[in-house]
C-alpha cells in the first residue's frame, strides 16, 4: 500500500473548500464569515453546525462535533480515513494510489468477514452448478435473470447441511469462529450448516461488506419462507439498511430516497434503473437507521406493500420517522400489490409516475383513518376528527398542518377555528429534552491550561511563548495535547487547525480534547498579556507541585542530611514562587 506523507495529505485537504464539500450533503446558509446548517451528527432541528471557510473546519455548538473535511466525510459516510482522503482527492482531481481497506482492522472480527466472503462465493458458485438448475428456473420465473443474480450476489445453499461446515473446517477456521459467524450451529451430532437448499440473498453493512444472509425456500415448503442470519458481532439488524452502500450516492444525486419493505422490491426497482432505493427488512425503524436515512436525501418516500398490512406498516413507519424529525411522503399501490409485483405488472413508466407524485403523510393518514368509517355517523365522525387532530399534533410543518386542517374541516363540516383550538389543547410532538452535560467546574490552573491550548491552536507566537517559558501542563491529557501541537509546529513551522486534525487522526483522546477546546466561548483574538497570565498561572502550579513533591520526600526519609537538603530546596522553590508573583 502506497503511504501518503503529511505534506501530501495536507495538500489534498487544502485543494478543496470545506464549504463546497459539506454543502453537497446538507444546505448551508451564510451568516457573516461562517456558514450554518443542521448538524447531521445528532437529532438537530435548527442550524447548529458552523462551517468556517477561513479555517476550513466545522463545529456543532450543540453536540460538539468538530473536524475538517476528512472527518466530516468519515463520520457522514461511515468510511475510513484513507477512503476520505481518496474521496477528497477525487473531488480535487488529484490522482493518488492508496490501498483502501474495505473491512474492519479488528482481527477478532476480520475472521467473520472472511467466513462470510467465502460462504458468499461458495453459494454463488453453487447456484451455477447442475444442482442450482431449479433455483435458477424459479428466479427466472420471477424475472430475476443472470445479470441480476450476479449484481446482487444471489446464490444457493446446498441440499446437505454439512458442506459449508466441512469446507470452512478445511480452511482451518475454529469451531468457535464458525458458531460465532451465525452460519453454523451445533447439536448433539456436531456442527452443521444453518442454511439448507435455500436461495441465498447477501445482506451488507453500510460499507458493503457481507455480514448476513436471507435464505428463501423455492419449492413451496411449509417451513419459514425466509430465514435471516441471527444477530452476530458484525450483524445488527437495527443498524442495517438493505442496499445502503449502493443507494447512497444515487439518493444524494436525486435528493430522494425510496424506502421499501423487502429486498426483492429493491432488486426489482434496480432492474428498471431505480437505484436510490433501500429496504428496512420488515423491522421497526431505529434511531440509527433514521439518522442514516436523514443524511441520504431531503425527500423520503415510503413505498410499502399495497395491502392492509402494508398500509399498517406505512402508518407505523411514518410515525416512527416523524418522532425522529423526518416528514416522509407516501406511495400507495393498487390491487394489494407489493412494489416487485407492481413493477412486473405495470412496468417502469407507471411506477416512475408514482414516484413523481407521492402523497403527503397527512393525506395518507386521513385516508387510513377514514377507512371502514361511516362519516355520516356522529360517533365515527367524532372518532375520525379526534384521531386526525391527534396525528396532526405530530406534524412540525406549519404549512402541512394548515392544509390538513382545511381538509378535515371540509370533510367534517366543523369550523376550522374550532379544529385549531382542539389542536392547541393537545401537546405537540414530544421532543425529548436534551440531556445537559454536567459542567465540571475547572480550577484556575485547568482554565489556564485550556485557554493556553486554545490560543496555541490559533497562533505560532503562542506556541513559541509556551516553549520558551519551560512550563508544563499539569493535567496529563492537556500535557500530551500540548506536545502534539509542539510536534506539529516543529514539523511544519506553522499551525493550521484543519491540517492538525489530520495530524492527530485516530487519536481519540486528542480529538476529544480538541472538541473540548473548540467548545470554549473565547474570542479569536488575544492580547500578549493574556497569554503571559496563563503561563504565569501554570508556573505557579508547577512550583506548588514541586514543593509538594519535595515535602512528601522529606516526610518519607529518616536521613537527617537528606531532610536538610529537601528543606533547602523547598526554600529555593518558595523564593522562586515569590519572584514569579512579583514579576506577575
Amino acid at each position: 500500500m502506497a503511504m501518503l506523507n503529511t505534506e501530501e495529505i495536507n495538500h489534498i485537504r487544502s485543494s478543496v473548500n470545506i464549504v463546497d464539500v459539506i454543502s453537497t450533503y446538507l444546505p448551508l446558509t451564510q451568516r457573516g464569515k461562517n456558514y450554518f446548517g443542521v448538524c447531521p451528527f445528532h437529532d438537530d432541528h435548527s442550524p447548529s453546525m458552523s462551517v468556517s471557510k477561513d479555517r476550513q473546519i466545522y463545529k456543532c455548538f450543540s453536540c460538539g462535533a468538530t473536524g475538517n473535511v476528512f472527518t466530516f466525510l468519515m463520520d457522514y459516510e461511515h468510511i475510513t480515513f484513507l477512503e476520505a482522503i481518496k474521496k477528497v482527492a477525487d473531488l480535487a482531481g488529484i490522482p493518488i494510489q492508496v490501498g483502501i481497506p474495505t473491512k474492519t482492522q479488528n482481527k477478532n472480527l476480520e475472521v467473520l468477514y472472511e467466513i462470510y466472503d467465502f460462504a458468499s462465493k461458495y453459494y454463488q458458485n453453487h447456484i451455477h452448478t447442475s444442482m442450482g438448475k431449479e433455483a435458477k428456473e424459479y428466479l427466472e420465473k420471477r424475472k430475476i435473470d443472470a445479470s441480476v443474480i450476479k449484481e446482487f450476489g444471489i446464490g444457493l445453499s446446498p441440499n446437505d447441511n454439512n458442506v459449508l461446515t466441512n469446507l470452512l473446517l478445511e480452511k482451518k477456521y475454529s469451531n468457535k469462529d464458525l458458531i460465532r459467524s451465525g452460519l453454523i450451529a451445533k447439536n448433539e451430532y456436531g456442527l452443521h450448516d444453518i442454511y439448507k437448499n435455500r436461495i441465498m440473498f447477501p445482506l451488507w453493512d453500510l460499507n458493503g461488506n457481507i455480514v448476513g444472509f436471507s435464505g428463501r425456500v423455492f419449492h413451496g415448503e411449509k417451513e419459514s419462507k425466509y430465514i435471516n442470519t441471527m444477530e452476530t458481532e458484525i450483524f445488527h439488524k437495527g443498524d442495517l439498511i438493505y442496499n445502503y452502500h449502493r443507494a447512497k450516492d444515487s439518493a444524494r444525486n436525486e435528493n430522494t430516497i425510496l424506502i421499501m419493505e423487502g429486498f426483492m422490491d429493491v432488486i426489482r426497482a434496480s432492474t428498471i434503473g431505480i437505484h436510490n432505493v433501500v429496504a428496512m427488512m420488515g423491522t421497526a425503524v431505529t434511531k440509527n437507521q433514521a439518522n442514516l436515512i436523514k443524511r441520504m436525501a431531503k425527500n423520503i418516500i415510503l413505498c410499502f406493500d399495497g395491502d392492509e398490512a402494508g398500509a399498517k406498516a406505512t402508518y407505523s413507519c411514518g410515525n416512527e420517522l416523524l418522532e425522529l424529525g423526518i416528514t416522509p411522503k407516501v406511495i400507495r399501490l393498487e390491487e394489494n400489490l407489493d412494489p416487485d409485483e407492481y413493477i412486473q405488472k405495470y412496468g417502469k413508466e407507471r411506477f416512475l409516475e408514482k414516484i413523481q407524485n407521492p402523497i403527503n403523510i397527512m393525506d395518507f393518514k386521513l385516508s387510513y383513518l377514514k377507512k371502514n368509517m361511516d362519516l355520516t355517523s356522529s360517533v365515527d365522525l367524532a372518532n375520525y376528527v379526534n384521531h386526525s387532530i391527534l396525528e396532526l399534533s405530530k406534524i412540525e410543518d406549519d404549512v402541512l398542518r394548515e392544509i390538513s386542517l382545511k381538509k378535515i374541516s371540509e370533510e367534517s363540516h366543523l369550523e376550522i377555528d374550532f379544529l385549531k383550538e382542539r389542536l392547541k389543547q393537545l401537546p405537540k410532538k414530544k421532543v425529548e429534552p436534551k440531556k445537559k452535560e454536567k459542567k465540571v467546574s475547572k480550577n484556575k490552573y485547568e482554565l489556564a491550561e485550556t485557554y493556553l491550548l486554545f490560543y496555541m491552536l490559533r497562533d505560532v507566537k503562542v506556541i513559541q511563548m509556551y516553549q520558551e517559558s519551560g512550563v508544563y501542563f499539569p493535567t496529563e491529557k492537556y500535557r500530551l495535547f500540548g506536545r502534539l501541537i509542539s510536534a506539529y509546529y516543529r514539523e511544519n513551522e506553522s499551525i493550521d487547525v484543519a491540517d492538525f486534525i489530520s495530524f492527530i487522526e485516530g487519536d481519540e483522546a486528542s480529538l476529544s480534547v480538541l472538541k473540548e477546546l473548540n467548545a470554549l466561548s473565547l474570542k479569536e483574538q488575544f492580547e500578549k498579556e493574556e497569554i503571559e497570565d496563563y503561563i504565569h498561572t501554570l508556573k505557579e502550579q508547577n512550583i506548588d507541585a514541586e514543593i509538594q513533591r519535595l515535602q512528601e520526600k522529606m516526610k518519607q526519609t529518616d536521613n537527617q542530611k537528606e531532610k536538610v537538603t529537601f528543606a533547602q530546596k523547598i526554600v529555593e522553590w518558595n523564593l522562586k514562587k515569590r519572584r514569579e508573583e512579583y514579576d506577575k
